[in-house]
Formats: structure tokens, sequence, C-alpha cells
């Protein structure tokens, strides 16, 4: 005998999952013409975000915030050092941890690579109008504020479409 269970609802985290790869298609292609993968693109957009950090960024919140798991992250790290792209050193205040910071190089890849991402952006308010934009945005951040209590998710202001 089987059990067959009737869902009121959708299935979110394959819909989100789905929203993901669908944004993914558009980005992908940018990231392998400059030899990355979405994993270390992840970790350049961090570094890219805290380059104005003068002492780098902890491996630790590298990992929190590009979604990466302490063991991909050392081998995410590993390659992207071989690659110039990323300098590690020991912690000035606690040499147990490790920071990181990207090279010019790695930034060079940031800065080409927003500009693409961002006017995939642009063209994706064209055709979902900034106020869906900036709703999705705001839908988002609230979800992830209801199930992953004292999470940081966007100011509000950073997270809107311009119209």
């Amino acid at each position: 005998m089987t059990a067959n269970t009737a869902f009121a609802h959708r299935n979110l985290p394959r819909l989100l999952l789905e929203a993901r790869e669908a944004v993914m298609l558009h980005t992908r292609p940018s990231l392998r013409e400059h030899g990355l993968s979405d994993q270390q693109w992840r970790v350049l957009r961090v570094l890219g975000e805290h380059a104005h950090e003068p002492g780098g960024v902890e491996t630790g919140r590298v990992a929190t915030e590009a979604f990466l798991l302490g063991p991909s992250l050392t081998g995410v790290l590993t390659r992207m050092a071989r690659d110039g792209l990323i300098e590690r050193q020991r912690c000035p205040q606690d040499a147990r941890r490790t920071v990181v910071r990207a090279t010019p190089a790695g930034l060079a890849k940031v800065q080409a690579l927003s500009q693409t991402i961002e006017a995939h952006y642009t063209w994706m308010a064209q055709h979902l109008g900034p106020t869906q934009l900036t709703a999705l945005y705001h839908l988002l951040d609230q979800l992830i504020a209801l199930e992953v209590p004292g999470a940081q998710t966007q100011e509000p202001d950073t997270a809107t479409v311009e119209e």
C-alpha cells in the first residue's frame, strides 16, 4: 500500500532552486569566459563587496556570505590563490584564523563581470518591471528573516531598482 500525500502548497524550495538556475543561465556563460566557477564568483563577489576593508575578510565570513561550507571553501580558495585571484594570510589579531582579499586581477574580474551582471538585472527590471523586481527582493528578504531569525538581509534602499 502506498501513501499518496496531497500537498496544499507548491514546492517552494524547488521553485527557489529553479529560479536560481534560471538567473544563473544568464550569468554562467560570462563566468566561464572569465575562467570562474559559480563558487569562485560568489567568493570574488564577497571580496569585491568588502574590498574597502584593508585587513581582508576572515574566511568564516567569506564562507557565510558566499554560502559555502568550510571544506569546499578551502578547495575554492586554494585554486583561486593558485590562479592569482586572491591572497591569503594569517589574521594579525588571531593567528588561528585566515583572512583573504582579492588581488588586483581578482578585482578586475569583479569589475568586468559586474557590468554584465548589472546589465542582466536591468533586463530583468525591464521585463518584470522595476516595482515587481523590488517587491521580489523585499519578499525574499522577508522570507529569509522569517525562516532564519537574526539573519542579516539587505537594507531596503540597497535592494531596490530605480524606476
